[in-house]
Parts: structure tokens; C-alpha cells; sequence
């Protein structure tokens, strides 16, 4: 082998050796690369999921509030619509009372709506054509009792059931309907006790 031949050949030996080397470090940093992407890409796909579980978790809870809520408003609605119910039933028994019973019942509301003065009391037509006998005569004493007076009226009120009670321009409608929608949240109040406690 010839002086130059060995040279090239020390020359290719060191070039391989050089490339050797290079794909070594090569190698070596596209591994560091590549564990340092897979650590990258984990802590990324850790975080996500993290992300992802604590969104899921938010929107559970969201979803859960809102049914609970939509089931509070259905039970609201069905308690409210159950003591309209009763407030309804509760009027009707009370029109259908005995004529004795009813006018005692008048009495003791105008009781509770008669002042001084001179008082005219307005039934609707029923209970005009329906007065017992002795009705009159308690009402002039409830009045006396307040310091006033008190007359039936011939003509009927426009109304279904109760009465109006008139001080000179002012009136007071107390029909059954008037009573409780000038109460209704009391009303509501003492059925919802009674109903549900």
C-alpha cells in the first residue's frame, strides 16, 4: 500500500470516525429533543385534562343547579297553583253556605269595616232576595255600637258575593274576590301553612 493510499485511508478512517461521532451527538440530541417534546406533550396532556375534568366538574355543578332550580320553580308553581286551588274551593264553600250562616259571616266582616258615620251596605241580588229576618236588626246595632248608622240598599252592588260598604263618596268593596286579592299574600301565607307547614 502506497504512502497515499494510507493517507486516505487515515483520512476516510477519521471521516468516519467524525460521522460516527456526529450521528452519536445527533442521535444523542434528537433524544434530548424527543424527551424533552414527550415531557412537554405529558405536562400539556395533564393540563388539559385538568382543564377538561375541572370544566366538567363546573359543568355538572351548573347542570345540577339548573335542574334544581327548574324542580324548585315546578314545586313553587304546583304549591301556588294547589293554595289557589284551596282559595277557590274555600270561596265556594262559602257562597254555598245556609242563608244564616252566610249573613253570620257578613256581619262579623262588617264588624270589622264599620266606622262612624252613616253607612249604606250593597249586597249583590242574591243575597238581597236571600236577607233573614233578624239580619237587619243586628246590623243597625253593630252600627250603633260604632257610633254611626247603617241601611240596606234596595239596589244590588255589581258584584257575586259579599258586600260594599259605602261612607258617604267612599266605598269599600268587600265581596269575597276583593278580600282576597287585597290579602292574597296572607292568604297564600296561611293556606301554604296549613297545606305544607
Amino acid at each position: 500500500m502506497s504512502g497515499l493510499d494510507e493517507i486516505l485511508n487515515v483520512i476516510e478512517t477519521q471521516q468516519r470516525q467524525d460521522e460516527d461521532r456526529i450521528i452519536r451527538l445527533a442521535e444523542a440530541k434528537a433524544g434530548e429533543i424527543q424527551t424533552q417534546a414527550d415531557e412537554a406533550a405529558e405536562r400539556a396532556y395533564n393540563d388539559y385534562m385538568k382543564k377538561a375534568e375541572a370544566q366538567h366538574e363546573r359543568d355538572f355543578e351548573n347542570a345540577c343547579s339548573s335542574a334544581d332550580a327548574a324542580a324548585k320553580r315546578k314545586i313553587l308553581a304546583a304549591k301556588v297553583e294547589m293554595i289557589d286551588s284551596v282559595i277557590k274551593n274555600a270561596v265556594q264553600r262559602l257562597k254555598a253556605l245556609p242563608a244564616e250562616q252566610y249573613f253570620e259571616l257578613m256581619l262579623k266582616l262588617i264588624k270589622l269595616h264599620i266606622r262612624q258615620g252613616d253607612g249604606v251596605l250593597l249586597l249583590c241580588e242574591k243575597d238581597l232576595n236571600r236577607i233573614p229576618v233578624d239580619f237587619e236588626k243586628k246590623l243597625i246595632a253593630l252600627a250603633e255600637k260604632s257610633g254611626g248608622t247603617i241601611k240596606i240598599s234596595s239596589e244590588s252592588a255589581d258584584i257575586s258575593d259579599g258586600f260594599i260598604l259605602k261612607y258617604g263618596l267612599v266605598s269599600e268593596n268587600c265581596s269575597f274576590e276583593a278580600i282576597i286579592e287585597a290579602e292574597r299574600n296572607d292568604v297564600r301565607d296561611t293556606a301554604a301553612r296549613a297545606l305544607f307547614g
